[in-house]
């Protein structure tokens, strides 16, 4: 089992998304039972806060339901926890190395090697961060599992 956290500032948007997302891309692939996805923020500012509903309309939008996730603050203990820690953007990145205290296992990556995902919160973009969301885990998952 390999177990993958995705992080980003309130949890509400991009690593919910990403989530769900990833869930359903490894089911498609016969991989949900080898892989244990969830997600997480860096905030407090949103903890226990439903997805963002323009982020929960762009996941129907693909037939993809995020029923009942409610945001979760990252933990220091989810760093031993998890095999992968995905961020979406170098400012989680600093605030996820705040968190643990560092990264000696090599676990932090970025979601996507060229370029950060931007937040839909502020860019009101969630077309693009879905894109971005989906091409991000379609690389991660093709590590994770090399067809």
């Amino acid at each position: 089992m390999i177990r993958v956290l995705m992080v980003c500032h309130g949890n509400i948007c991009r690593s919910p998304m990403a989530e769900f997302v990833m869930r359903e891309l490894a089911r498609e692939r016969g991989l949900a039972a080898r892989v244990e996805i969830a997600s997480a923020a860096t905030s407090t500012e949103e903890l226990g806060n439903p997805v963002y509903p323009p982020a929960r309309r762009k996941l129907a939008e693909h037939g993809i339901s995020c029923a009942g996730k409610r945001a979760v603050q990252m933990r220091k203990a989810d760093y031993e926890r998890y095999d992968r820690i995905f961020y979406m953007d170098a400012w989680n990145r600093r605030n996820i190395l705040r968190i643990t205290g560092g990264d000696p296992a090599g676990k932090l990556l970025p979601l996507l090697d060229d370029r950060e995902i931007d937040d839909p919160w502020y860019t009101g973009d969630f077309e693009t961060a879905y894109r971005d969301i989906l091409e991000g885990c379609r690389l991660q998952l093709d590590r994770l599992f090399p067809r």
